[in-house]
């Protein structure tokens, strides 16, 4: 098991562990709106975690501090937005989008990555991890339209989706840069960034309070802090994280394209909602580009820029 984990097979089993936590989370986001101020969300969600880890991975975390100090400034990054950023502008768009919207602009994430990977340390993706990226994308548009295009031509674009392109940019970065991160356990990088994602938000936390905006203490929102913590940021950064490792940004991030297809089966499972003939073939075209884009060749190794 060691082993396996350990070898690019694994990513088929850790991608879509992400990408089925973060449709979790899109959903109870949803639901939360109006409860829960995005900032305040965040800020105790990090602290929570980073608590959480300070005592549980303590010792692997003090074997780690040299790295970290020396990786500071790529931890401080990582962090501002992979962490504080994301996480926190991901529910401010939640609580202004349309699921539907979410769907065709948070689809332009792979694409963000592949370039993100391109300009800042010049990867390339081979011909068929393209295609297989294209092909995913098909699938989410067919889910999205239900198999009518001209659908596609009366949506309206709103302060919610322009956010949710700016959040897909900074996830692009993020996972480009992932490669930058200290040589540390798994454990004391998602402590560190947890730490700075806690810092980062509580200033705007305090203004949210401050301009009367308060966590209500529901067992909805109690329920969203939790998954939040341990499912949306500790399980899905780990698998995430570890799935970039074994394959590289610009192969994972087709997996991203998997999320509206967690989500519509979320929605099947726990709403009630019916399995329809265009859910069908935007699976089919989705798990197709995905294995396409996964199981390709590798491009020839580049250079980084200097």
């Amino acid at each position: 098991m060691h082993a396996f984990f350990r070898s690019p097979a694994a990513a088929y089993v850790l991608l879509p562990i992400s990408a089925a936590s973060w449709a979790g989370n899109h959903v109870l986001a949803r639901a939360v709106a109006g409860e829960a101020p995005p900032a305040s969300l965040c800020a105790v969600r990090w602290l929570m975690l980073s608590l959480l880890l300070g005592v549980v991975c303590r010792d692997t975390i003090r074997q780690d501090i040299p790295k970290l100090k020396a990786g500071l400034g790529s931890i401080l990054f990582l962090g501002l937005i992979g962490a504080a950023g994301f996480g926190t502008l991901q529910y401010v768009a939640l609580q202004y989008t349309t699921a539907l919207n979410m769907g065709v602009v948070g689809s332009i994430a792979p694409a963000f990555i592949v370039t993100a990977s391109y300009l800042i340390f010049g990867d390339r993706m081979g011909p068929r991890q393209l295609l297989g990226v294209l092909i995913s994308l098909l699938g989410v548009l067919a889910i999205v339209c239900r198999l009518h295009p001209e659908l596609l031509a009366s949506l309206s674009f709103n302060l919610g989706d322009v956010l949710v392109i700016v959040n897909m940019l900074m996830w692009a970065i993020y996972s480009a840069c992932l490669r930058l991160r200290p040589q540390v356990q798994p454990m004391s990088f998602i402590f560190a960034i947890s730490v700075v994602g806690f810092l980062a938000n509580l200033p705007l936390a305090a203004g949210e309070y401050a301009y009367g905006y308060h966590l209500q203490p529901t067992a909805l929102t109690i329920g969203t802090i939790l998954y939040a913590g341990f499912v949306t940021t500790l399980l899905a950064y780990l698998t995430w994280n570890k799935g970039i490792e074994l394959v590289g940004a610009p192969r994972a991030s087709a997996f991203l394209h998997t999320i509206p297809l967690f989500s519509a089966l979320f929605a099947t499972t726990f709403l009630g909602e019916r399995i329809e003939l265009y859910h069908v073939v935007g699976f089919a075209l989705i798990i197709g580009g995905v294995t396409l884009a996964a199981r390709a060749e590798k491009a020839p190794p580049a250079k980084v820029r200097t």
